[in-house]
């Protein structure tokens, strides 16, 4: 009798093991091992062999390059995001925390393509189609060719797909959909990396845009298993919380487009639409108070000024705070060593608080500058004038560098009434604003 072979599968990441362990090694999330009944084990088998036939390698100069064609989702920021608008045979993953909008954006997004004569299928898991009606109701969707299918198993919704041609197809969730083919519960390895490489195959063979919504976690992540998000073509996630009226929607994988590009849009009454005139909306420029600074930032290839808070208190404890939000706090950490270092300002001895306001998270250097100076002028008491911006990176000798992208930074400060700029270097086109070169960080305070 041959011996009953036993198979552990992680229910993070897919890795397959014959020996239960507390903590999965290659993603590091503790008690995610499952075994798997035999039945299970014969389709990971088939899952992970090849069975295409053998193929020969070409040169790379022999290929032919594809095109890739688009069609516009019927919303400016969407598009810009996917990199200049939907490809079809693609497959989306959107993912963002309850109530941000992605269900919300999505019934929008399809009634604008069901409106130009496209059809488009909604299949959702979580909520009846009665329920869907009163939204569809509320954000104007209702539109002959967009089709509603509440169902939660994969089989029917592939005769759905045979019955009617269809031009786009939105799952609402991932996790709630099932293949009967499996007996693992639904938003496990086995099940989504089976539904997924079905609707993989789908999109591919009829050319069909499918948009798949995804939970995430208390960290920020896709609920279930991290096998969905490699399998995919796009990877969206909304940032900021639900209560803001501003939605961030970025980009963290894209083949077809860069992964740099972010969409700005407006929760309001009529749903979530694309945000207009975003470039003041991320600072207020009517209240000059101390600790505030102005910088601007590149988000792909926009550039939107941000405003950057700071908050210097007397610390009461052993050991005093750094804290930032929508900034890197290691950072901070380092831009405050370098402010006792090199402008002898006692820090230690306080409580240093950064905020970058409308929810965004700098991921440049650009913001040094102005992180620096929202601190020194929480401390001294000194407010800055809402008409400066401060554009430089703090290097740990004290050196401040100039940063890429200046011209296209300095064009968006003009437009937005900005007359005086400090940063690294000249820039190389001529400009009416007044430029301070503060090329080390002492002469900040010659500044001040």
């Amino acid at each position: 009798m041959a011996k009953k072979k036993i198979l552990f599968e992680c229910q993070h990441c897919g890795l397959t093991t014959p020996k239960w362990m507390g903590k999965c090694t290659n993603c590091g999330s503790w008690d995610s091992l499952v075994e798997l009944t035999m039945e299970q084990q014969e389709h990971v088998k088939k899952t992970k062999s090849t069975t295409s036939q053998r193929s020969k390698a070409q040169s790379i100069n022999s290929i032919k390059e594809e095109e890739v064609f688009r069609f516009s989702s019927q919303d400016a920021e969407l598009d810009t995001v996917l990199g200049g608008g939907i490809v079809p045979g693609s497959l989306t993953l959107i993912g963002g925390s309850p109530g941000v909008g992605k269900s919300t954006l999505l019934l929008k997004v399809g009634g604008d393509i069901a409106k130009n004569g496209q059809n488009v299928l909604y299949v959702t898991g979580e909520e009846s189609s009665g329920q869907i009606k009163l939204r569809a109701n509320r954000l104007g969707a209702n539109q002959e060719n967009l089709y509603l299918l509440s169902e939660i198993r994969l089989e029917q919704v592939l005769v759905e797909l045979e019955h009617r041609r269809y031009d786009f197809l939105i799952i609402d969730s991932i996790q709630t959909l099932y293949s009967e083919a499996i007996t693992s519960a639904p938003g496990s390895v086995t099940q989504v990396r089976q539904i997924t490489f079905e609707l993989m195959r789908i999109a591919k063979e009829r050319d069909l845009s499918i948009f798949i919504i995804g939970h995430i976690t208390k960290e920020g992540s896709i609920a279930g298993p991290r096998v969905l998000e490699h399998m995919v073509d796009t990877v969206l996630y909304f940032e900021g919380d639900s209560s803001q009226e501003l939605r961030i929607l970025r980009g963290f994988k894209n083949r077809f487009g860069p992964t740099s590009e972010i969409g700005v849009f407006e929760m309001r009454s009529e749903g979530l639409i694309s945000a207009t005139n975003i470039s003041s909306r991320f600072f207020n420029r009517d209240s000059t108070q101390a600790g505030s600074a102005l910088t601007v930032v590149m988000e792909g290839s926009r550039p939107i000024i941000l405003e950057v808070q700071a908050l210097v208190s007397e610390s009461h404890t052993p050991n005093s705070k750094r804290q930032a939000t929508g900034f890197d706090n290691n950072r901070l950490n380092m831009l405050l060593a370098l402010l006792e270092r090199k402008l002898e300002i006692p820090l230690s001895g306080y409580d240093v608080f950064i905020n970058i306001t409308g929810g965004i998270k700098i991921n440049e250097t650009s913001a040094d500058l102005a992180v620096l100076a929202a601190i020194i002028s929480s401390f001294r008491e000194r407010a800055i004038s809402k008409k400066t911006i401060f554009l430089g990176e703090v290097s740990l000798v004290g050196d401040v560098r100039e940063v890429f992208g200046l011209d296209v930074r300095l064009k968006e400060a003009k437009m937005q009434s900005i007359s005086k700029v400090l940063l690294a270097k000249k820039p190389l086109e001529k400009t009416t604003m007044k430029t301070f070169i503060v090329d080390e960080v002492t002469k900040l305070l010659e500044w001040y």
